[in-house]
């Protein structure tokens, strides 16, 4: 314990180090121990990526691999408890060897340094099945937890099946699986049960390990409290999302081998992470004790049951539908939603086409021009691709290009766009668009005017897409190959029009001055124009 200002007891203040905190648990637990009042410092082979977080200035960032001795010692020095959050997953078939040698290496430099504890994270594995008859995966998982129980630093193993939330591979394999394809030819691991866990409790057991008492020196199961088959979470999942129910049909056919490369192509989970994953799903894992509360108590509602854990995983999802503000949907430091650090294939579904231009010109002449978009003074690039877009709308039952512009210059938060709605403005350097035309997902299109070093204006554009379901995905692939076209050409006219003072094209200029002069022809008074006639 320690004495605050107020003259307060509160809980111990510890020195931690995050090894992996550039990972998927790793880059949200550091939050939550800053939260809790300890000191952090982190090891990552790439601490650049840590730049992004929002809490980058308040830790201590180190570079090292835990294979290096001499980087992991120092990164040691100092510190009380040392949570090992990584593996060598996905870097090929001698990641065995990798992960052993790591471990070790952890585990005498920890010693060395005076660590009180180190905490693991593993994974869950089988009952009654010997370590030597597990899947390569969980047969490293097990003996890393080992060897640091092993060792003389007392040490907390817990030991998770699927994690729920934006980053977990085993979660990310049944998101997009479910997602895309609504029939199912699938391996016969998907009646194998386990126990899922979501992101929020694997995170407050950690942090509760931190102060456990120097005599506990063993492995925890953690679970949430359903107990279910990999296709009672793919029906679950569709439900939840949005999605129409899926049709699964098992096949015994398919090995873990083919499994892997069907889940490689079909999603982006790599093939090199999936087949070590599914080669462990074989068995079914499933919690023996909740002895973690004893020392961690549980929070009234937890740990969450699984549809609780997933309507927080997918908060973009549900807060696009109900909102549809996707920008607000990733509450900072919210466990379950993604971060830079995570894999490319973490976070769901969000396709993005994002370019940017330098402009000479100063950043209020850029936003003149961004602000006057759309209605009759076009979109800057290939019309009639706009006006074919608009047709095809109304085919369908959309609005089309109809709606037009309230007003030539200037937009509002809620005015209509053509098939647009405007839904933020960010005065002098935001524009933000959510389309609503009918299309198989929700769609935006952002545009900043950003101001640089002296005169020079950026002009950015980002096309954000959230796809539903497998229509939504085969539209997205369709599309993207003329957003190179058609954006690229958007952004270059823009840039133009800003540098030369134009708030539109000259020739969407020439139809407005026309169209103003016919509609002040056809308010004359009567008399006048009957005074011109021949």
């Amino acid at each position: 314990m320690f004495v605050n200002t107020d003259g307060q007891k509160t809980p111990e203040r510890l020195n931690c180090l995050v090894a992996g905190a550039s990972g998927y648990i790793g880059g949200r637990l550091v939050p939550e121990l800053l939260k809790a009042g300890h000191t952090v410092r982190c090891l990552a082979r790439s601490p650049e990526k840590l730049r992004d977080h929002p809490w980058a200035g308040e830790v201590e960032s180190v570079g090292g691999d835990v294979t290096d001795a001499a980087a992991v010692a120092a990164s040691l020095r100092g510190i009380d408890v040392a949570y090992y959050l990584v593996h060598a997953l996905g870097t090929g078939t001698g990641f065995e060897d990798t992960d052993r040698r790591a471990a070790r290496i952890f585990a005498e430099q920890a010693q060395a340094a005076g660590v009180r504890r180190i905490v693991y994270l593993g994974g869950l594995t089988p009952n009654g099945i010997p370590e030597r008859d597990l899947s390569p995966h969980l047969r490293s998982r097990a003996e890393v937890g080992r060897i640091f129980l092993e060792a003389p630093v007392p040490a907390t193993v817990l030991r998770a099946a699927v994690v729920v939330g934006s980053g977990s591979a085993s979660f990310e394999m049944v998101r997009h699986l479910t997602e895309r394809l609504p029939v199912m030819l699938t391996p016969s691991w998907v009646s194998t049960r386990t126990q899922p866990i979501g992101v929020r409790d694997v995170l407050h057991y950690l942090v509760g390990s931190a102060t456990m008492p120097a005599h506990v020196d063993r492995a925890f199961d953690i679970g949430g409290p359903d107990v279910l088959t990999y296709q009672e979470m793919m029906r679950r999942y569709a439900r939840v999302a949005g999605l129409r129910r899926r049709l699964i049909v098992p096949v015994p056919l398919l090995t873990p081998r083919l499994s892997s490369h069907w889940i490689g192509l079909v999603t982006p989970v790599p093939a090199s992470v999936a087949r070590p994953l599914t080669e462990s799903l074989r068995h079914e894992v499933v919690c023996d004790e909740h002895d973690i509360a004893l020392y961690a108590p549980d929070p009234p509602g937890r740990p969450l049951p699984f549809d609780k854990a997933l309507d927080l995983a997918l908060r973009r999802v549900r807060e696009a539908e109900h909102t549809t503000r996707w920008s607000s949907a990733a509450v900072p430091a919210a466990p379950g939603d993604p971060l830079p650090t995570d894999p490319g294939w973490a976070g769901g579904s969000l396709h993005q086409d994002e370019r940017q231009l330098p402009v000479g010109t100063p950043r209020e002449s850029l936003w003149k021009v961004v602000e006057a978009v759309g209605g009759g003074n076009g979109w800057y690039s290939f019309l009639l691709a706009w006006a074919v877009r608009g047709w095809l709308d109304r085919l369908v039952g959309g609005v089309g290009l109809r709606r037009r512009r309230r007003d030539a210059e200037h937009l509002r938060v809620g005015d209509s766009l053509d098939f647009w709605l405007v839904e933020e403005i960010g005065p002098g350097h935001l524009l933000r668009l959510r389309v609503e035309m009918r299309l198989p997902g929700l769609a935006w299109l952002e545009t900043y005017a950003e101001r640089c070093d002296g005169r020079v204006t950026r002009y950015r554009r980002r096309a954000v897409f959230h796809p539903r379901g497998l229509l939504g995905h085969v539209y997205w692939w369709i599309i993207s190959p003329f957003h190179s076209v058609v954006f690229a050409g958007k952004a270059r006219n823009i840039t133009q029009a800003a540098a030369k003072g134009m708030c539109a094209p000259a020739n969407e200029a020439r139809t407005g001055r026309r169209r103003r002069a016919h509609a002040r022809s056809r308010n004359r008074p009567a008399q006048a124009r009957s005074r011109n006639r021949p």
